[in-house]
């Protein structure tokens, strides 16, 4: 399904993936994946409709089916009420990736995290992975079940590696041209 989309529709979607899924936006179901590839127009609205809508039956204490609003958003062209951009910064809706991106900040410090990660990402497939600064990357699945000292070590030993090939390398370039 993801692979469909264009790159705009595909950053909509990254961007409200968390929140569908935390209120019960099943986005594996085939009716919910078939209303969310017709859509032909205002992807965002439909998905900040429905992310309105849950905070307003939760307030009223109400029951909320998540898949079933999302599709009568998208069908019925519903538009938001009260919608504010704040809503998203609800820290129940973040990625597993921007979690563990955070957490691992302040386990290690930021200029370590900066130093050794370049990202924490999601492929299309959604498989969600740790990119080191090296170009190597590491399952977030895996790195959490080994936890962040066994990331940081594979880290440190694959920027440690990378580093002395690159002395290698630049010697040996200097002695290709001044031999």
């Amino acid at each position: 399904m993801f692979n469909d989309f264009d790159e705009i529709t595909r950053e909509i979607y990254k961007k409200y993936k968390p929140a569908l899924k935390y209120i019960g936006v099943d986005l594996s179901r085939e009716d919910v994946q078939e209303a969310i590839n017709n859509c032909s127009n205002d992807l965002e609205t439909a998905f900040q409709a429905v992310i309105a809508y849950w905070k307003y039956k939760k307030e009223q204490k109400q029951q909320f089916y998540g898949s079933a609003a999302l599709i009568e958003a998208i069908s019925n062209h519903w538009q938001p009420i009260d919608w504010k951009d704040s809503y998203l910064d609800d820290k129940r809706f973040k990625s597993p990736c921007v979690i563990w991106w955070e957490a691992v900040a302040k386990v290690w410090g930021e200029g370590v995290r900066n130093n050794l990660i370049a990202d924490v990402n999601e492929t299309d497939r959604g498989e969600e992975y740790i990119l080191l600064k090296t170009g190597e990357k590491i399952s977030l699945e895996i790195a959490e079940m080994r936890g962040f000292n066994w990331v940081l070590g594979y880290a440190q030993e694959k920027q440690k590696l990378a580093h002395e090939k690159a002395i290698e390398q630049r010697l040996y370039l200097q002695q290709f041209y001044n031999g």
